[in-house]
């Protein structure tokens, strides 16, 4: 969603563009302690990626970019850029040519292992890891999230806690719409905001954890009543009732088959209140490869190891599941 602008009377703009899941919540609250400023914030559901049109912009203003695809948002980049707006630019997502520019500056990893949120963590020097940590572990990257803990010498209940958290925040941003969410993903950053350590925000604020927590528990345990479509030892396609719970539960139910089946991609289908089908694909965990190629055929995008497909049309859904049958064979 976009904060209204004010009469800014010649004075600069900051504004900070974020995925509003886990990881790009988690990678800002890291820079913002170590660069606090106020800044307008743009952000949204977590398919909600075409977020650079929606920024008002003139010469001067300073604008940070956080796990959003620059693919995605490659002709409003080119025109911020003209404007003489100076850009920031992180993610790990398929981004295409990446633009030399005097005004633009980039730190965009595609590997499967990484995600913003680790990004961030290294560039800042590792300052708030336990950041990084409960990001990374809402990206489904929990080896990596691990490592991290173990680096920072982290107890395994500690860990767990991290885990449990940033599965909670990356839960609250799935949903076709902001009203089948609990939280608005800006509004959940602004009570997270000045947190040096999660642990901190969870003893302060344990009420909003609890509220999701509970969401997720309940979403989750409806979720597994749901008999795969097809399966095989190497693929499962789920298909979700077209109902709020269904559209919240998506991606983090799509990472927990993920985890129970390493050896086997899924792909979580629901309804998007268009008048089609929103598609999440995980891909193996032991084989990180071709989810994003597979999405992009139908007009979507993501990562090697998770993408998606915002809406797919009804009478696609056959040809979907071939074409997913045929990647993951």
């Amino acid at each position: 969603m976009v904060l209204s602008l004010i009469s800014r009377k010649g004075i600069k703009l900051n504004i900070d563009v974020f995925n509003g899941d886990a990881d790009g919540i988690c990678a800002l609250l890291q820079l913002r302690l170590v660069y606090p400023l106020e800044s307008m914030l743009i952000t949204g559901v977590k398919r909600d990626i075409g977020l650079l049109s929606r920024v008002s912009a003139e010469a001067g203003d300073e604008l940070v970019v956080l796990d959003v695809s620059l693919d995605k948002n490659r002709l409003p980049l080119s025109e911020l850029l003209k404007k003489g707006v100076s850009i920031f630019y992180m993610d790990h997502h398929y981004s295409g040519e990446i633009p030399v520019h005097p005004g633009f500056t980039s730190l965009i990893n595609t590997d499967a292992n990484v995600c913003t949120s680790l990004l961030m963590d290294a560039h800042l020097k590792h300052r708030y890891s336990e950041w990084a940590i409960a990001g990374a572990f809402g990206d489904n990257l929990g080896a990596a999230a691990t490592d991290v803990g173990k680096s920072i010498e982290l107890t395994a209940q500690k860990l767990l806690v991290l885990k449990r958290l940033g599965i909670c925040i990356n839960y609250n941003a799935y949903g076709t719409c902001i009203d089948d969410l609990y939280f608005k993903p800006d509004e959940l950053y602004r009570q997270l905001e000045g947190y040096e350590s999660p642990l901190d925000f969870l003893q302060d604020k344990s009420e909003v954890y609890q509220q999701l927590f509970d969401g997720y528990v309940g979403d989750m345990g409806l979720a597994g009543q749901i008999k795969a479509e097809y399966a095989t030892s190497t693929a499962a396609v789920f298909i979700l009732p077209d109902e709020k719970w269904a559209r919240r539960v998506a991606g983090v139910f799509g990472n927990d088959l993920a985890n129970l089946y390493p050896d086997r991609a899924h792909a979580i289908v629901s309804n998007n209140r268009r008048g089609g089908y929103q598609i999440s694909v995980r891909a193996p965990l032991q084989n990180k490869v071709g989810a994003d190629e597979l999405c992009a055929l139908f007009y979507g995008g993501g990562r090697k190891a998770s993408a998606g497909i915002n809406d797919l049309p009804y009478e696609q859904l056959t040809r979907f599941i071939v074409a997913f049958q045929t990647q993951y064979k």
